[in-house]
């Protein structure tokens, strides 16, 4: 799978990619694919404070953009990755940006492993949430769990590719984990905590889906292979 999300990363044409990592497996895996990888410290609270870590031993520079593409996303398209950091580029008063995509099926909007968010009227975040925001006071109900109907009432599913600079995370490592994330394990809500903005561009096509359970490695497998 590692293989994968680093061919996905170089066919966004980055000018550096690099694998960081607290697995000796992924450090071994990587290094054989002849790709930068940094073994890290396995203490970290979140996979942004990893990127963190890596930023500050490369030295790169406070204004340069850096894409987080997760291990887990093997289907990511490059254009997505290109669109993430073009995303934060564009934008003059967010620190942090991400992508999104719109929820049509019921059983996602109620799947705590898919992550949702709301956005304001200029496409920064509200909040990000495990559970089902928003809450459709009228359509949900206890029997059903759900709105028959969830098409076009802006149902969004976050897709966990951030954009940052490198002197947001230099500040992102100072601030203690806040308690919003540490209840919903969503590290974007610490960004949020601390009053900063978040940018979230909407993708019209859905992508193929990351590796959240085991039963979702069939599936990608076979996805990869058609």
């Amino acid at each position: 799978m590692i293989a994968h999300v680093c061919d996905r990363a170089n066919e966004a044409d980055a000018e550096q990619v690099v694998v960081a990592t607290d697995d000796q497996r992924i450090f071994d895996v990587v290094a054989n694919l002849g790709i930068d990888v940094m073994m890290t410290s396995n203490a970290h609270q979140s996979g942004t404070d990893r990127i963190a870590e890596v930023a500050m031993a490369y030295n790169w520079k406070n204004d340069e953009i850096i894409v987080n593409l997760q291990g887990d996303e093997p289907l990511l398209a490059a254009d997505y990755i290109k669109g993430v950091a073009a995303a934060l580029n564009e934008s003059s008063r967010a620190e942090v940006a991400t992508l999104a995509t719109e929820i049509t099926d019921i059983d996602e909007v109620n799947n705590s492993n898919i992550v949702k968010v709301v956005l304001d009227r200029e496409s920064y975040a509200l909040y990000f949430s495990r559970a089902p925001i928003p809450w459709d006071r009228d359509g949900f109900n206890a029997s059903n769990k759900g709105a028959s109907s969830i098409k076009g009432k802006g149902y969004l599913r976050h897709i966990g590719l951030y954009a940052y600079t490198v002197g947001f995370l230099k500040q992102y490592v100072t601030w203690r984990q806040s308690t919003l994330e540490a209840l919903e394990s969503l590290e974007q809500l610490r960004i949020l905590w601390y009053g900063k903005a978040i940018t979230v561009r909407v993708i019209s096509e859905v992508p193929g889906g990351g590796v959240d359970v085991e039963d979702d490695i069939m599936r990608v497998e076979n996805q990869l292979i058609n």
